[in-house]
């Protein structure tokens, strides 16, 4: 008997007999109390390519992966696990049974410090259209996968190895307009040295000490010596990274090279007129200075000019205070980010000092003194006009009286 069945097992079709039987058991041993056997049936298969979804959503990501093709091959829903995040409840799937077929949805932030284990990169392509030649597009993916997870203990398995891979694409543009700027302020994304994380430094100014007002600049400009605080802040940043401003100065033009250039404040010194009032301390930096304005403007009706500042993300074990180092911050094992220079919409000045009981506007008053000018002018004409016509008259009065 024994020989018979060996020798029945022997032939190819019983082996694929078998094979199809132990398939069939795997997968209803799979199927969870959840989805039952009745619900996958019409949907048992081999996994495919198409069976993830995956939608790239603005604050959120999405997938949905068809779990009966995943139990066809002998797992259940608690055995897929996002970027082998196991423990994290906030990172395990949810079972849909309200779709046909039915789906897995794995929903998680789009914040690279809690994206449930998601790689964050950053890549640049060349820009298309007439400044193709000299632009840049700067492009971040965000990506993983989600895997099986095999409880086999022994040498061997008949489990296959189960992996959806998922990537989305963001402009980084786009990831750093969405941390809402405002017309005072400007935004710029940063990584760290080994790229762990993507924060958006942002900078402000406002009117008041308490930051509390955005500062709001005129097309006819701010007053000489009004005060301007400025504070820059870092979003979505893990806590131990605080925000260190390296260097302040402002120039004449939008790109500093080419301009001249004023410093507010460089490492070990500070301007007489900068007050620095937190800096290296926190995930802010704050400082004021009294508005100014460049001399090489002085004929120009008002001074226009844009604050720069360098800035770095380091990590508080550093203990780094503005003018002291307390550790070599230079070190590549220091914990600093690349530096990052954050600029501020146009400050714009006017230069001319007017009385406070005045109510004239310039405009006015300079139209004013031309009027002025010209009747003054005017007179001279006629005086002198009136002189030569005497003395004509009386040349010729002279004349016909001597005939």
């Amino acid at each position: 008997m024994k020989h018979d069945l060996m020798q029945g097992l022997s032939s190819p079709k019983s082996w694929k007999m078998l094979s199809q039987l132990l398939f069939i058991s795997i997968a209803t041993n799979a199927v969870s109390s959840q989805l039952t056997a009745a619900i996958c049936a019409p949907y048992m298969r081999k996994p495919e390519i198409i069976d993830i979804s995956v939608d790239c959503g603005t604050t959120f990501i999405g997938l949905a992966i068809q779990i009966c093709p995943v139990a066809y091959i002998g797992y259940n829903e608690s055995q897929l696990f996002l970027n082998n995040i196991m423990d994290d409840p906030t990172c395990k799937g949810s079972l849909d049974c309200s779709v046909a077929p039915p789906v897995l949805r794995f929903n998680f932030p789009l914040n690279s410090t809690n994206a449930c284990g998601s790689s964050f990169k950053t890549t640049s392509s060349v820009g298309t259209g007439i400044l193709s030649d000299i632009s840049s597009v700067q492009t971040m993916n965000v990506s993983g996968v989600v895997q099986s997870y095999d409880p086999t203990t022994s040498t061997v398995t008949y489990y296959a190895e189960l992996k959806y891979y998922y990537v989305c694409s963001y402009p980084l543009e786009y990831l750093v307009n969405n941390t809402q700027m405002d017309v005072s302020s400007n935004a710029m994304a940063v990584m760290n040295n080994n790229g762990s994380f993507i924060s958006a430094l942002r900078l402000q100014l406002f009117s008041d000490p308490n930051f509390t007002k955005p500062m709001i600049i005129p097309y006819t400009g701010i007053e000489l010596r009004t005060n301007i605080y400025v504070q820059v802040f870092a979003i979505n940043i893990i806590t131990h990274y605080l925000v260190l401003l390296d260097r302040c100065f402002a120039s004449t033009s939008v790109i500093p090279g080419n301009s001249t250039i004023y410093n507010l404040f460089v490492p070990c010194s500070v301007n007489l007129l900068t007050n620095v009032i937190e800096n290296g301390v926190s995930r802010r930096a704050r400082f004021s200075f009294p508005a100014f304005r460049f001399t090489q403007q002085y004929n120009q009706l008002v001074s226009t000019y844009y604050l720069h500042c360098i800035t770095r993300l380091y990590e508080s074990c550093l203990q780094y205070l503005y003018g002291e180092k307390r550790r070599d911050v230079n070190s590549a094992s220091s914990g600093l980010s690349e530096p990052t220079t954050l600029t501020s919409p146009p400050i714009i000045t006017n230069v001319e000092t007017h009385t406070s009981g005045s109510t004239s506007s310039p405009s006015s008053l300079r139209l004013g003194a031309a009027v002025g000018t010209l009747v003054f002018i005017g007179f001279v004409f006629i005086g002198i006009a009136a002189v030569h016509s005497k003395k004509l008259i009386y040349r010729v009065c002279g004349r016909v009286c001597h005939h």
